[in-house]
């Protein structure tokens, strides 16, 4: 709601407005569909993985501009001079899409979090999106009654390798204790299974999951961030990528204007905030 008070305050300034518009420039070179070295000369290619899950995507089909970051996905690229018909999709495991190499996509969005670690194989856009990592279970596990960080260190927690929220769960146990799976469907397969007593997500997928997806899945409460800095989601493209600048300048932009705020919203809002375990 801040945000959005903001961004309409800056819209409803007076004609002799101080401060500068957001442009589409960077270093006095037009951020353009003509100017955008991209893997295609006139689309915009975006990478995925799969499948993709709720709220991020809807229906498994990044395609259809609904979900946070489908929709994120749309509103850079207009804002960056494309059409939706010069939108293109390709599919790209997690791992894969932050691994050094060749890049079959011009820019990647499924939730990355940016990590020192991971700027060191690829670049990453200016952040649209700060996100919390939260423990999930079951009504019927013996999770559902911890109420301390200290209580989580007598279950079994598992998460997504390659993740954040991996990263969380190891601040929560040693790593030897931590089930690593693969996606998230085969944690949450094995969470039903009472393989493990509890899962760590982000927090728009738990509300998710909790909601839509585990018939008695609850919310244990939310993980403090380890070093008290926010985590921050951005947009993946190769290391050195010429479109980096651009593609930063373009989420600032949607930012300063209000459409992430309006996007969060729409596809978000449900979220809500979790406790947070002490």
């Amino acid at each position: 709601m801040i945000a959005v008070t903001a961004a309409l305050a800056v819209a409803c300034a007076p004609a002799d407005q101080t401060t500068a518009p957001p442009t589409n420039q960077v270093d006095g070179v037009d951020c353009t569909k003509d100017k955008l070295a991209t893997l295609t000369p006139g689309k915009i290619t975006f990478g995925t993985d799969q499948p993709v899950y709720e709220p991020w995507f809807v229906d498994d089909d990044p395609a259809n501009g609904k979900g946070f970051e489908s929709a994120v996905a749309y509103a850079l690229a207009e804002e960056l001079g494309y059409a939706k018909t010069d939108v293109v999709w390709t599919r790209v495991p997690f791992l894969a899409a932050i691994q050094p190499g060749k890049k079959t996509y011009d820019m990647d969005l499924n939730e990355f979090s940016i990590t020192e670690e991971r700027r060191q194989a690829v670049d990453f856009s200016a952040p649209y999106y700060d996100v919390d990592q939260v423990v999930i279970t079951l009504k019927s596990a013996k999770a559902a009654s911890v109420k301390t960080l200290a209580e989580l260190k007598s279950v079994k927690v598992g998460a997504q390798v390659g993740t954040t929220s991996y990263e969380a769960a190891l601040r929560l146990q040693p790593e030897e204790d931590v089930a690593v799976y693969n996606t998230n469907e085969d944690a949450k397969a094995a969470l039903r299974a009472g393989q493990i007593d509890a899962l760590v997500v982000d927090l728009p997928t738990a509300f998710y999951i909790t909601s839509a997806e585990l018939e008695d899945g609850v919310i244990v409460g939310q993980i403090p961030r380890g070093d008290g800095k926010p985590e921050q989601f951005g947009i993946v493209l190769d290391k050195g990528s010429p479109l980096t600048a651009c593609v930063s300048t373009a989420v600032e932009n949607l930012r300063a204007d209000g459409t992430l705020a309006k996007i969060e919203g729409e596809w978000l809002s449900a979220a809500g905030t979790a406790p947070e375990l002490k």
